[in-house]
């Protein structure tokens, strides 16, 4: 595996996969004599990413005029 010009690498699929890195996965680089080891950075205590998104939209259904078969009537195509 090489580094880009931009001092890139890719993390082969494989390891993501076993390792939970996900995109925007907070990771930090330990030097340890001549090595580096990248090691996920764990979950802070506060609000997740997934929490502030239901946060954010919690309620919204509400402020729809449309009842439930008006909804799956437009998303059928129905006049």
């Amino acid at each position: 595996m090489r580094i880009t010009s931009k001092g890139q690498v890719t993390i082969p699929q494989e390891v993501r996969e076993e390792l939970g890195l996900l995109p925007n996965t907070e990771v930090e680089f330990v030097v340890e004599g001549g090595s580096v080891r990248i090691v996920k950075v764990e979950a802070r205590r506060g609000e997740t990413r997934g929490q502030a998104a239901i946060r954010r939209l919690a309620g919204r259904a509400s402020k729809v005029a449309l009842t439930t078969d008006e909804i799956m009537a437009l998303t059928r195509g129905e006049p």
